[in-house]
């Protein structure tokens, strides 16, 4: 295996472990929120979006992208937009789900927001990150060249 496939690869593992981490302070965080504490659906969903994007940013900062040596306000702040886009895509799906389809029940809303919405957002995180986050000297925004 060449080096820049070794490379990808161990980024693409940071970043999905890092994801996975943060997917489940999110999932956790939105079932709380959503069934015991009964808030809405989308006010659920913000607060737990921000709880997770807060421990994804600590993780690929600390961890997957470290060599980059990129941290700080700036470069939280463009994180945080390239995972606000990913929120949005998150959003979008619930809404349409619950105020759209009249899906309303917390199973619903968690397939629709956890499930379906996280994984299409995780795909534009993936690409957000890696080129407008921490970009590596050399590299291009394509995970695959």
């Amino acid at each position: 295996m060449s080096t820049r496939a070794w490379t990808n690869r161990q980024e693409l593992l940071g970043f999905a472990t890092t994801g996975l981490l943060a997917y489940a302070v999110d999932l956790a965080l939105f079932t709380c929120l959503r069934g015991p504490a009964g808030l809405d659906p989308l006010a659920a969903k913000a607060l737990s979006f921000a709880a997770g994007c807060s421990v994804a940013y600590a993780g690929n900062a600390l961890g997957t992208y470290r060599h980059t040596g990129q941290r700080g306000p700036r470069t939280y702040a463009a994180f945080l937009a390239v995972n606000a886009a990913g929120a949005l895509v998150q959003l979008v799906c619930l809404t349409v789900s619950h105020y759209g389809l009249g899906l309303t029940s917390q199973t619903a809303d968690t397939v629709s927001g956890a499930g379906i919405g996280m994984a299409l957002a995780t795909v534009l995180r993936f690409w957000g990150t890696r080129t407008w986050v921490f970009r590596a000297e050399g590299r291009v925004g394509s995970w695959t060249g």
